[in-house]
C-alpha cells in the first residue's frame, strides 16, 4: 500500500494482540515498525519477528524514542495501548488508582502523543494518528465504567484532531471493534463473556479493517459492523437504547 510503504510506524501495547497485528500488518506493507510495549520481551519479540525496532516503556513518553529510532521521522502513530478494569460494584470503595491509570493510558497518553507530533506533521502538511478507540468508546461496556468513559474521551480526541487539523493533511481512524480475541478480552470475566466472546473476531481482522479504511480514506473504522446499528440507535433513540443495555446489565448479575 503506497499510503505507508517506507513509512515510520510507531504501535504502541504492540508486544501482543492488537498492536502486534498491527504492527505485522504495517511492516508486510512495507513499512518501518517501532514496536513498544511496556513489556520489553514482547516488544522485543514481534519486533524481531517482523524486522522492527523495539523501543519499550510507557506510551506516553515514547515519541521522541521512536523518532529517534525512525531515523528522525515518524509517518503514522498507532495510540493502541489500554487497559480495562472491571467495576468493583456497589457499596464498595471507589478505586481511584484505577481510574488514574485509566485517564493516563486510554487517553492521556494519546493527547501527549499529538502534542509532540503536531508541530512537525502540520508544518510538512501530512501525518496519520490511528486510535485504537473500541465499541466501548462508541457505545458503552456493562462492569467496565473507567474503561467505558475514558474511551469515549479517545474518540472524542480522535474526532476533535480531524476536524480542527484534516484540512493541513491530518489523517485520523479511531478503531472501534466489539470483541477481539486478546489477553484483555480473556480478563473481561463474565461480562465479556456475555456481551463479547460470541461475536468475537482474531486480532489481524482489525487490523484488515484499519487498511481497508486508510485505503477509503475513512475516519470510523468498525471492524464489526452491526455496530453501526448500535450507534444509530443509540443516538436516534437513547431511551430505547439503553433499556436495552440495561437488559444486558441485568442478564449479567444473575450470573455473576
Amino acid at each position: 500500500m503506497g499510503a505507508v510503504q517506507e513509512a515510520g510506524v510507531v504501535v504502541t501495547g504492540a508486544g501482543g494482540g492488537i498492536g502486534a497485528a498491527l504492527a505485522r500488518r504495517f511492516a508486510a506493507e512495507g513499512a518501518r515498525v517501532v514496536v513498544n510495549d511496556l513489556d520489553a520481551g514482547r516488544a522485543e519479540a514481534v519486533a524481531e519477528e517482523i524486522g522492527g525496532i523495539a523501543v519499550p516503556g510507557d506510551a506516553s513518553a515514547i515519541v521522541a524514542d521512536a523518532r529517534d529510532a525512525l531515523g528522525g521521522t515518524i509517518d503514522v502513530y498507532c495510540a493502541n495501548a489500554g487497559v480495562a478494569f472491571e467495576d468493583a460494584g456497589p457499596g464498595r470503595p471507589l478505586d481511584e488508582k484505577s481510574w488514574a491509570v485509566s485517564w493516563d493510558v486510554n487517553l492521556m497518553a494519546h493527547v501527549r502523543a499529538a502534542h509532540e507530533l503536531l508541530p512537525e506533521w502540520l508544518e510538512r502538511g501530512s501525518g496519520r494518528f490511528v486510535s485504537t478507540v473500541s465499541a466501548a468508546g462508541l457505545l458503552t461496556m456493562i462492569g467496565a465504567p473507567s474503561y467505558s468513559v475514558t474511551k469515549h474521551g479517545a474518540y472524542a480526541f480522535a474526532e476533535w484532531l480531524s476536524l480542527t487539523y484534516r484540512h493541513r493533511g491530518l489523517k485520523v481512524h479511531a478503531i472501534c471493534p466489539q470483541g477481539v480475541r486478546t489477553d484483555m478480552l480473556t480478563a473481561s470475566g463474565s461480562a465479556g463473556d456475555l456481551v463479547l466472546r460470541p461475536t468475537a473476531i482474531e486480532p489481524s481482522d482489525v487490523a484488515d479493517a484499519l487498511f481497508k479504511g486508510i485505503e477509503e480514506d475513512r475516519f470510523l473504522i468498525l471492524p464489526h459492523p452491526e455496530a453501526a446499528k448500535y450507534y444509530q440507535l443509540r443516538a436516534t433513540d437513547p431511551d430505547h437504547w439503553l433499556a436495552n443495555m440495561n437488559r444486558l446489565q441485568q442478564k449479567w448479575e444473575e450470573t455473576r
